[in-house]
């Protein structure tokens, strides 16, 4: 599979409690790792056990090492679109409470980064794009030769161009289109989810229904969304119904939120790959 997008380096600090304005409060542990929505998802597809390429800007700065030494160790191909840019890469400051998962996230993201560079032509068996480089999110779309999941956190300019080219867009609650709603600009299949409530489903010729999430006890929500979409792109290649794609992405988010740390759930999901 094919996921083009977002790659950031993550410092994630553990903490009791999560501070207030001008207070310090000492971790209790940190990680760093590669983050970012279509980078979580490449990590958590092969962990899954599919062949995940990640396509992204990533560069030659000192810190982007770390994220490509992450990828490596997850077994993530990455396909660096900018290998030798100097500046560093974007970059997250996240900290999580310890008691109940909940984190706060710091990040800058892609920012206004462009770049109008040649996207290779690639074999897959479906495409995920989180629309943070748009002119990478396009120009993947645009080939078209696999069905396009978009992990459509919020709304982007990009969007208007993108969405006739989806074929199933999983939206957060928060999510919000000005004017015309999805299946209105093109997309056949829209899913939503809300957080520990049921994941809701439509599709352009009129189904509809909702799939319920696991209650479990959270230990660590940060990149829950992603592993989401990451397990939602695995299961459009091997189980044949809306509601058993969202029933398996269910379970693989469930599995994340009990583990602590960014990476230290890949091995609990390995062999739910169902194919």
């Amino acid at each position: 599979m094919l996921l083009a997008g977002l790659c950031t380096v993550d410092v994630v600090q553990r903490v009791e409690e999560l501070p207030a304005p001008g207070e310090k409060v000492q971790s209790l542990q940190v990680d760093v790792a590669a983050g970012g929505p279509a980078t979580n998802a490449a990590v958590t597809a092969a962990a899954l056990g599919a062949e995940a390429t990640l396509l992204t800007v990533l560069g030659a700065h000192p810190l982007a090492a770390l994220a490509r030494t992450d990828l490596e160790t997850h077994g993530v191909r990455l396909i660096d679109l900018a290998p030798d840019l100097l500046e560093p890469p974007p970059v997250s400051a996240a900290a999580v409470r310890a008691r109940d998962g909940e984190r706060t996230v710091v990040s800058r993201n892609a920012g206004g980064r462009h770049f109008h560079v040649k996207v290779p032509l690639l074999a897959a068996d479906v495409i995920l794009l989180d629309g943070h480089y748009p002119e990478l999110a396009l120009a993947v779309a645009r080939e078209k030769k696999a069905p396009v999941v978009l992990d459509a956190g919020s709304w982007k300019p990009v969007l208007e161009d993108l969405l006739p080219l989806v074929d199933v867009a999983a939206c957060s609650a928060h999510f919000t289109a000005p004017g015309p709603g999805l299946h209105e600009r093109g997309v056949p299949t829209v899913i939503t989810t809300a957080g520990p409530h049921p994941v809701r489903w439509s599709t352009a010729d009129g189904g509809s229904g909702e799939v319920p999430v696991a209650a479990v006890e959270a230990r660590d929500t940060l990149g829950a969304g992603d592993v989401w979409h990451g397990a939602l792109a695995v299961a459009v290649t091997c189980e044949p119904t809306v509601t058993e794609w969202i029933r398996f992405a269910n379970e693989v988010a469930a599995e994340r939120v009990r583990h602590v740390g960014p990476r230290s759930w890949t091995t609990a999901i390995a062999g739910r790959n169902r194919t």
